[in-house]
């Protein structure tokens, strides 16, 4: 089994920033890819960034880029998202979440990840 535990959700303004932490453990296997994904209110889940442990390579989807990065500290077993010009749009619970298998096919599906953390939630005022 894997534990992910994410930190650093919170409250800010429209144009404040936020960078939320996972931490990795358990006796698992190491997973190829990390992920975070979020959910609103009466909303799906739906997949934000992922990055590939092995080269790091990261990925987003449209409406974060150029807004939000994701990278790791392999060494701590960490991913981070810094999320900068945040929108109340972004407000949601967010989810880390670990995985293995075709990571371009299913980066962006709930399906693509084996493991999951308990959330943390951000809030943007307007």
């Amino acid at each position: 089994q894997l534990q992910l535990v994410e930190s650093g959700g919170g409250s800010v303004q429209a144009g404040g920033s936020l960078r939320l932490s996972c931490t990795a453990s358990g006796s698992a296997t190491s997973s190829d890819y990390m992920g975070w994904f979020r959910q609103a209110p009466g909303k799906e889940r739906e997949a934000v960034a992922s990055i590939f442990v092995l080269n790091g390579r990261a990925y987003y989807v449209d409406s974060v880029m150029g807004r939000f990065t994701i990278s790791q500290d392999r060494a701590k077993n960490t991913i981070f998202l810094q999320m900068n010009n945040l929108k109340p749009e972004d407000t949601a619970m967010y989810y880390c979440a670990a995985g293995a298998g075709q990571f371009l096919r299913v980066w962006r599906t709930t399906a693509g990840y084996d493991y999951w953390g308990q959330g943390t939630q951000v809030t943007v005022s307007s």
